[in-house]
C-alpha cells in the first residue's frame, strides 16, 4: 500500500517546515508527499521543494488545491493533511493496518489541540465525540480516502468553505467512516488569537448556517 499525503498550503512556512521534516520518515518508507501551494507570499514553496515528491502550484482555495494534489497523486490512499496538523508517530501504520485496498474506504483520526490549556483538551474530546456520532469529520482530523472512492465521488466540491463537511456527507452515503483513535495534533493558534468562546461560537454559527443552506461564499467572508 502506498499513501499520498496531500498538503494544501497558503503562507504556512513555519508550520510547514517542521511538519515536512517529520514526514520524511514516510517518504523513506515509500509513501508520497505532495504540497499544493495556493500562491504563498512567504517561504512556503522554497521550504517545501526539497522535501516533497511533488510541488504543485494552484489558485487559492483549499478544495481546489486538494483536488489538484489528488489528480497527480500515485498512491492507493489519499491522506489530506493541513500544514499545521501533525500526524502521530504511528499514523501511517494505523491507516495501513485498517484500510483494505479491496474495498472503498474512508476515515479520519481523532484530534487534539496543541495548546496547554485544559479547556483545549475538552474541545478536542467534544470534536471527537461529535465526529463519531455524526460520521462527519473536519479537515483538522486528517481525512483519508482510497483513491478509487475519491475518484468515484469526483473529489471535493468547488466551494470556498465547508468542503470537508460537504465531502463527508457524500462519503457517508457510500460507507461509514473509519474513526481512528490515534490523535493528530492541530494548531490551537486560531483559538488563542481570537478567544476560545468566540471561536466556538463562530464555528457553530458557520456550521449551522451551512446546514441551513447559506452559500459557502458568504460564510467564508465571515470566517476570514
Amino acid at each position: 500500500m502506498r499513501i499520498s499525503i496531500i498538503i494544501p498550503v497558503l503562507d504556512e512556512a513555519e508550520a510547514l517546515a517542521s511538519n515536512l521534516q517529520k514526514l520524511q520518515i514516510a517518504r523513506e518508507q515509500g509513501h508520497e508527499i505532495i504540497v499544493v501551494d495556493g500562491g504563498s507570499k512567504d517561504e512556503s514553496q522554497r521550504l517545501a521543494e526539497p522535501q516533497v515528491d511533488q510541488l504543485v502550484i494552484s489558485k487559492r482555495g483549499r478544495a481546489l488545491q486538494m483536488n489538484k494534489g489528488a489528480k497527480v497523486a500515485t498512491g492507493d490512499v489519499l491522506l489530506f493533511l493541513h500544514a499545521d496538523t501533525v500526524l502521530p508517530d504511528d499514523g501511517i501504520a494505523a491507516i495501513m493496518n485498517t484500510v483494505n485496498l479491496g474495498q472503498d474506504t474512508w476515515g479520519r483520526f481523532d484530534v487534539c489541540l496543541s495548546g496547554n490549556r485544559v479547556f483545549f483538551r475538552v474541545i478536542g474530546t467534544m470534536m471527537n465525540w461529535r465526529s463519531r456520532i455524526s460520521g462527519i469529520a473536519t479537515g483538522d482530523q486528517a481525512l483519508f480516502i482510497t483513491r478509487h472512492l475519491f475518484q468515484h465521488i469526483q473529489g471535493f466540491a468547488s466551494i470556498p468553505l465547508m468542503e470537508d463537511i460537504e465531502i463527508c456527507r457524500r462519503l457517508k452515503k457510500t460507507h461509514s467512516p473509519i474513526c481512528l483513535s490515534q490523535k493528530v495534533m492541530t494548531s490551537s493558534r486560531r483559538w488563542e488569537l481570537n478567544g476560545v468562546f468566540k471561536t466556538i461560537i463562530l464555528m457553530w454559527h458557520l456550521r449551522l448556517a451551512y446546514w441551513l443552506g447559506v452559500d459557502p461564499a458568504t460564510l467564508v467572508r465571515q470566517y476570514r
